[in-house]
């Protein structure tokens, strides 16, 4: 009875499959984890600037043309926000646009939104 058993090469070449196969895993499962940190921060970034539009909501106050700055603690981190008012074709309505960043001198902010206000 002979017994056949694997050569050399087909061993290097399985362990070579394996291995691709593995840093295909690893990387996907990095750049998910990647995506989980940003969706996390946008979604707190969207949290951050829904408060500033209630605040002034609830304050009735009319926003002004330049932009107001402010700080808050949230989820164990700070933001940072501003806000202003834009004139719009109605007199009785104004553009609030809110942004909201990481870092204090961050040139793009993590989230941007508009609502709109009456008198």
């Amino acid at each position: 009875m002979r017994v056949r058993g694997m050569t050399l090469l087909e061993v290097m070449v399985a362990l070579a499959i394996f291995a691709v196969a593995g840093l295909t895993v690893v990387r996907t499962v990095s750049q998910q984890l990647v995506g989980l940190t940003l969706l996390e921060e946008k979604t707190i970034a969207t949290w951050v600037a829904d408060n500033r539009q209630v605040e002034v909501a609830l304050r009735k106050n009319w926003p002004g043309l330049s932009w107001t700055n402010g700080k808050e603690e949230m989820a164990g981190q700070t933001w940072y926000w501003r806000w202003r008012g834009v004139e719009t074709q109605d007199s009785n309505f104004r553009a609030l646009d809110v942004e909201v960043r990481s870092e204090e001198k961050a040139k793009n902010p993590r989230m941007s939104l508009r609502t709109y206000v009456s008198r």
